[in-house]
């Protein structure tokens, strides 16, 4: 309709003067051109407030919501940055452990083997100290057994020796009989 009223108002002025053909345009219309000014003052009245109340706050709501979500978008970016540092960082303290944890295990191993082989020796020693005792003692037990066989001997010899000659010795006498007869056992 807009289109067919310009058109006739190009018409009309072309015919009559400029302004005085838009009148009677108007008037052959039936449009009253103060109403039509009343009109667009009240659209850009409303128009004004509508701008200054309605569209400046939702924009600049708008555009705090996206510096907001630009932030989060950000902030999201940083913190999955710092989680993958972290990740990294945990996983290298995991494999640090590991390696940590084998060498732990390697040294305790070496610890008891050289423990193990330090019992085994010890417990040798001992078992050799306790045989070279045994054999000493053996050693000793065999030379008092000697000892007191040829003591044992010497008595029965100066014994029999007496009975056969059949006098009574004297201590001197015997005791030169006895050291007489352990001598010959000891070459014996």
């Amino acid at each position: 309709m807009m289109p067919l009223f310009l058109a006739a108002a190009t018409e009309h002025a072309e015919a009559t003067g400029p302004i005085e053909g838009l009148r009677q345009t108007f008037e052959h219309f039936g449009v009253e051109p103060k109403l039509v000014i009343y009109q667009l003052i009240s659209f850009l009245i409303v128009l004004v407030v509508l701008y200054k109340f309605g569209i400046k706050p939702v924009t600049a709501t708008m555009e705090e919501r996206n510096r907001k979500i630009e932030a989060g978008i950000k902030h999201a970016e940083e913190m999955q940055a710092k989680l993958a540092a972290t990740q990294q960082e945990s996983a290298a303290i995991v494999k640090q452990s590991h390696v940590e944890a084998a060498r732990i295990v390697d040294d305790a191993r070496k610890t008891a083997k050289e423990f193990l082989d330090r019992q085994t020796q010890e417990a040798a020693a001992k078992a050799n100290d306790i045989l070279t005792k045994a054999q000493q003692s053996i050693e000793l037990e065999h030379r008092k057994m000697l000892a007191d066989a040829r003591t044992e001997i010497a008595r029965l010899v100066v014994s029999t020796t007496e009975r056969v000659l059949a006098k009574k010795l004297t201590d001197a006498d015997r005791s030169a009989y006895n050291d007489a007869a352990a001598r010959e056992l000891t070459n014996v």
